[in-house]
C-alpha cells in the first residue's frame, strides 16, 4: 500500500492528553481517510477538524458517500485515519494498540448499527445484558438491561429471540443494548431508519435524554434532515469535508415537534 494511504499504525500506547481549557470529550485534528480503488485514490474524509463536548446531541448530515459513516467509524475506532489525530475521553487513540482499541470500544463508545448486530441465539434481554457485561462498569446496576428494554417499549418481549421480533423491535433491542453500557459516547447510524414514526420519536427522546441525564455525547448519522431540528449541533459533510457546523436552521425544537 502507498505509504500516504496507510492508516497510522498501532503500537504506541494510547497516551493520556493533559486536561486543560481546550480539553474536549472528542477531538479530531487534521483527520483524513483515503483509500486506493484501482488506479484512483478516494478520499472519504479530508483534513477534518472537529471538537465535541460531553452531553452534546449532534446530527451528521450529508449525501451518500460524503464521509458520514467513515467519521463515525474513526471516532469509534473501527477504522484508523490515514493522517491526523483523534482524542476521545482524554486519550489519543490514533496510535493505540489493538488491545487498547478493544478496551476503548468496550468502555468508551456504544454503537447503534443499521444492521442491528444482535446475537440470534440470545433473547432480547440476553442481548442487552451482553452489552452491559462487555462494558463491565464498576457498580453497574444489574437491573439496567431489563429497565432499558422497558424504556424502549419491549418490556413484554424480553424473552423473545431476534427472529421472533420485527425489524423495528430488533432496532429497539440494539438501542437498549447501547444505552445499557453507560459509555460516554454513543454513535448511531440511521437509528430510526427501520422504525415507524411514533417509535422513531420515542427513540430520539431516549437518546436525547441520555445527553442530559448522563452527559453522554450522542452522534447520529442520518439522511433524514427533519431529525437535525432537535440537535444541539448539525454537522454537514460534502465530499469528505465539513461544510457546515452549527445550530439547526431556525433553532432547536422539541422532539415532539418533528414530522416525517
Amino acid at each position: 500500500m502507498d505509504a500516504s494511504l496507510r492508516p497510522q499504525a498501532p503500537g504506541s500506547p494510547a497516551a493520556p492528553v493533559a486536561p486543560g481549557p481546550a480539553h474536549h470529550l472528542i477531538e479530531l485534528s487534521g483527520v483524513a481517510r483515503r483509500y486506493r480503488v484501482g488506479e484512483s485514490i478516494v478520499s472519504a474524509l479530508e483534513r477534518v477538524d472537529l471538537a465535541i463536548e460531553e452531553g452534546e446531541f449532534i446530527v451528521v448530515l450529508g449525501p451518500s458517500g460524503s464521509g458520514k459513516t467513515t467519521l463515525l467509524n474513526l471516532i469509534g475506532a473501527l477504522d484508523s485515519p490515514t493522517e491526523g489525530r483523534i482524542v476521545v475521553g482524554g486519550r489519543d487513540i490514533t496510535g493505540a494498540s489493538r488491545a487498547e482499541l478493544s478496551a476503548f470500544r468496550r468502555r468508551g463508545v456504544s454503537f447503534i448499527f443499521q444492521t442491528f448486530n444482535l446475537f440470534p441465539g440470545l433473547s432480547a434481554l440476553e442481548n442487552v445484558q451482553f452489552g452491559a457485561d462487555v462494558a463491565d462498569r464498576p457498580g453497574r446496576d444489574p437491573h439496567a438491561p431489563a429497565r432499558m428494554l422497558e424504556r424502549v417499549g419491549l418490556g413484554s418481549r424480553m424473552a423473545h429471540f431476534p427472529h421472533e421480533l420485527s425489524g423495528g423491535e430488533q432496532q429497539r433491542v440494539a438501542i437498549a443494548r447501547a444505552l445499557a453500557t453507560g459509555n460516554p459516547v454513543m454513535l448511531a447510524d440511521e437509528p430510526t431508519g427501520e422504525l415507524d414514526f411514533t417509535t422513531g420519536v420515542q427513540i430520539l427522546e431516549l437518546l436525547h435524554d441520555q445527553t442530559h441525564t448522563s452527559g453522554t455525547a450522542v452522534l447520529i448519522v442520518t439522511h433524514n434532515r427533519e431529525i437535525s431540528r432537535v440537535a444541539d449541533r448539525v454537522i454537514e459533510l460534502s465530499s469528505g469535508r465539513i461544510v457546515r457546523d452549527g445550530a439547526p436552521s431556525g433553532g432547536r425544537v422539541p422532539v415532539s415537534d418533528l414530522r416525517w
